[in-house]
């Protein structure tokens, strides 16, 4: 019980939860008034970031709502429009109140892509793109979560000389990317931007050793190199004072 009671806290710290249940509890999906056609709330460090880079990819016009360098102050504001489910990112995005990275995503695309930023569904990339859009947020993080919770709950690190099944999902990844440019296979996609947030919090915490991983490092910094990536990071995250001039936001 108390390994299970210990993964569902790191899960919450991983998601972003912060529950909160009310008589009159705004439904995802419902329709809600505003005057921007996306608005994005956003918590720093959380998935939120995803539809941020997808919007600056896009050049499409968004608000961003998030308090910078406040965390809870985010989240309070989330409440006041989605108490029920109080998850970043929540957006509105043409009228209607959304939830979950993918959907949002996936949305966004059918109204705003025009083709761009996945491949044709009959185009033998097509397949890797679906794969890797819904595997970040399933399997993948999934595994993450649950060795995060498995060392929290022993206090130490997993054995070396056996592999994890979140060093399993590393590799899987890490392979693909040895046969492949990119998550959707010859050019960058939303999958891209799906599965930059696990990967790298899988090597940020510890559970898995990046040197194990070369391509998924490379990918990492190619991604993370893209105009639109900066676009996200200076208007999404408060910088650290070591960050070059040009990341710093006041």
């Amino acid at each position: 019980m108390r390994f299970l009671r210990l993964t569902v806290l790191a899960l919450a710290a991983f998601v972003g939860l912060a529950f909160e249940t009310t008589a009159h509890a705004q439904l995802p999906g419902a329709m809600v008034g505003g005057d921007s056609k996306l608005v994005i709330y956003h918590v720093e460090g959380r998935r939120s970031e995803r539809i941020v880079w997808l919007a600056e990819e896009l050049a499409l016009p968004y608000e961003l709502k998030f308090r910078r360098g406040d965390v809870q102050g985010s989240f309070d504001d989330i409440r006041k429009v989605n108490p029920s489910m109080p998850v970043a990112p929540t957006v509105i995005y043409q009228g209607q109140l959304l939830v979950e990275s993918a959907a949002i995503i996936q949305k966004i695309l059918e109204t705003e892509g025009k083709g761009r930023l996945m491949p044709n569904s009959k185009s033998p990339d097509y397949g890797a793109y679906l794969m890797f859009m819904y595997w970040a947020e399933g399997s993948f993080a999934a595994d993450v979560v649950a060795q995060i919770g498995i060392e929290r709950e022993t206090g130490k690190k997993a054995d070396p000389s056996k592999e994890t099944d979140a060093q399993r999902a590393m590799r899987f990844a890490n392979d693909f990317l040895g046969a492949h440019k990119y998550f959707g296979g010859a050019e960058f996609s939303a999958a891209d931007i799906m599965m930059l947030f696990p990967s790298t919090y899988a090597m940020r915490s510890g559970v898995a050793d990046a040197t194990k991983y070369p391509h998924m490092v490379e990918w990492q910094k190619r991604v993370q190199d893209r105009p639109a990536f900066k676009r996200m990071v200076a208007a999404a995250r408060t910088p650290s004072p070591s960050a070059p001039a040009a990341m710093r936001v006041q």
